[in-house]
């Protein structure tokens, strides 16, 4: 299973999620590798200042050469994650074309419902030469129970595209463990956010079995 978290707006939190939803992947024994195809190379920069090796491979590859490269690389891994650059336009092409599922990661505020049009415009452009593809909507840094919060959902369903039940929240332990290197899935174990990024990696296998 490919997975692109591809977004065209900043900020939406798409390499917290890949990188934590890897250590997941990772945890339940699976073959895992990310692709960081974001020219700032955050994910390998995360790579290079960890203690030990992470539980999955990182690779650079941030050049629109996403749908020719990956699939050959499938057969070594049971997950590939790629985390893609805002952006830029023809990467992200590339990964969504690459990709089985399309993990569209949306913050609850104005700017980034309004920047999802351009990359559900990009999926709709893929599936229509990849009907197996599937996509969905993934609310992050929810705060608490705001009405932006509980409001985001009702917006995003302008577009038909699933919305996991599944998100993440702003959560201070996603910050600290990326500055660190290292995952919530291995800081802190039991708590909620590592709840939460099993919650996606659990929804997201469910999604791709049906």
């Amino acid at each position: 299973m490919i997975v692109g978290v591809v977004n065209q707006k900043g900020g939406a939190g798409k390499t917290t999620i890949a990188l934590n939803l890897a250590a997941a992947l990772a945890e339940l024994g699976r073959r895992v590798m990310l692709a960081d195809a974001d020219p700032q190379q955050t994910a390998q920069d995360w790579a290079a200042i960890r203690e030990s090796p992470p539980t999955f491979q990182v690779i650079g590859m941030s050049k629109p050469v996403l749908h020719r490269d990956l699939p050959k690389l499938a057969s070594n891994y049971d997950h590939i994650i790629i985390d893609c650059a805002p952006r830029n336009y023809e990467v992200a092409r590339s990964a969504i074309g690459a990709a089985d599922l399309v993990l569209i990661p949306v913050q609850p505020s104005g700017a980034d419902f309004w920047a999802s049009r351009e990359t559900v415009k990009l999926v709709q452009e893929i599936y229509s030469f990849k009907e197996t593809q599937k996509s969905v909507f993934l609310v992050s840094r929810r705060i608490g129970r705001t009405a932006l919060g509980q409001g985001i959902n009702d917006a995003l369903a302008e577009f038909a595209l699933p919305i996991l039940k599944a998100g993440t929240t702003q959560r201070i332990i996603y910050a600290e463990a990326l500055t660190e290197g290292t995952t919530v899935i291995e800081s802190q174990p039991k708590g909620a956010a590592a709840a939460e990024i099993r919650a996606i990696a659990t929804e997201i296998q469910g999604i791709m079995a049906a």
